[in-house]
């Protein structure tokens, strides 16, 4: 892997704009901004969390880096190979090393096929042994993710959420993947079930070598899973950093924000403690705002930079990079957090202006 710097997975600038239509004639007039110019990488044998608040594009992401979507533009390099703008012939033999495992488990599954059908089609769609050596596949599959061998011939409705699940994961296992994208594994789950899973999505990782990109938005989940974390806000990336650098040590505003409302089970520090509640709402991504995206509702913004230049995803730390130009100053205390912002910025959620035809 020396031809990719190390890294299983790279993506350098990867943009997804999805074209707003309107009227009669199907005219573009405006784009939604999902994801925009996101630049990772994972090493072999990593899980990076994506953590982010619903509508930040993370799902978006995952779902270009497998080509469930093509991406508007950027790369998407695997193994050493660029991925980003191939069509579906040429992509069909990497799908094998790149597989997902979906959010929700009651209808990622097809109700109409049995559980059997479900794990072993990979398999026979990319010509993988005979009936027979299919059927043993399977049968071990499901045994390995924590189910018996004779759920072969049942179908999903006969599953509770957990075990369905785990039939998505065996899926995900089939092809014997590099590569899993993990879309939101445990958020339709139980609490008690979510830690089952997560356990055996660890052992499987160190059982069959597997790299793993877990997207979340329960910080706590993705402390327990990660190696490293990235906070996505509103299509790009705010702040990376080793998972527990980033708990111990948050440097972007959104992130410090976020871990103010995480619960810690101590009553005394929690006592003592504030929660910064995020003035307005999240901006639409119609027409995401200009300069810093965060600078609508961030507590510490400055009425100079914030809304004129681009913040750099630069590094600050060992493996510790942010995107802010105030960083070093926030952690420093030399800038306190504000009662109410004092750059009112237009609402960025207004109607589309419609071009006169």
């Amino acid at each position: 892997m020396s031809e990719n710097n190390g890294n299983l997975l790279e993506v350098k600038g990867l943009k997804k704009y999805f074209p707003i239509h309107k009227g009669f004639t199907r005219r573009v007039v405006g784009n939604v901004h999902a994801v925009d110019d996101v630049s990772l990488s994972l090493a072999k044998g990593e899980t990076l969390g994506l953590v982010g608040e619903s509508g930040c594009g993370k799902s978006t992401l995952g779902r270009c880096i497998v080509r469930l979507l093509a991406p508007t533009s950027g790369e998407i390099v695997f193994e050493g190979r660029s991925t980003g703008q191939l069509g579906s012939r040429a992509l069909r033999p990497l799908r094998r090393e790149m597989q997902m495992i979906f959010q929700d488990p009651y209808a990622s599954l097809n109700p109409r096929k049995r559980v059997g059908t479900i794990i072993s089609d990979p398999m026979k769609i990319h010509g993988i042994g005979d009936r027979n050596e299919r059927k043993r596949k399977v049968e071990e599959l499901l045994e390995t993710v924590g189910l018996s061998p004779e759920h072969y011939n049942r179908f999903p409705h006969e599953f509770s959420g957990g075990q369905r699940q785990r039939i998505g994961v065996a899926r995900a296992l089939a092809l014997q993947p590099k590569l899993i994208v993990a879309d939101e594994p445990v958020s339709a789950l139980d609490v008690s079930i979510q830690a089952q899973v997560l356990n055996l999505l660890e052992n499987l990782q160190t059982q069959f070598d597997l790299t793993y990109l877990f997207i979340a938005h329960d910080l706590a989940v993705v402390r327990h899973i990660s190696d490293r974390i990235a906070v996505m806000y509103l299509g790009v990336i705010v702040e990376v950093s080793p998972a527990e650098a980033l708990y111990d040590n948050p440097l972007h505003p959104y992130t410090i924000s976020l871990l103010s409302a995480v619960p810690i089970p101590d009553p005394d520090v929690e006592a003592k403690r504030e929660t910064i509640l995020l003035p307005g709402e999240l901006p639409s991504p119609v027409n995401p705002p200009a300069a810093c995206r965060f600078h609508t509702r961030c507590p510490y913004v400055q009425p100079t930079r914030c809304t004129t230049d681009v913040p750099e995803l630069r590094k600050l730390g060992d493996g510790h990079f942010v995107s802010c130009h105030w960083a070093e100053k926030i952690k420093a205390g030399a800038i306190k957090p504000i009662e109410s912002t004092p750059v009112e910025a237009e609402r960025q959620d207004a109607p589309v202006e419609v071009p006169p035809s």
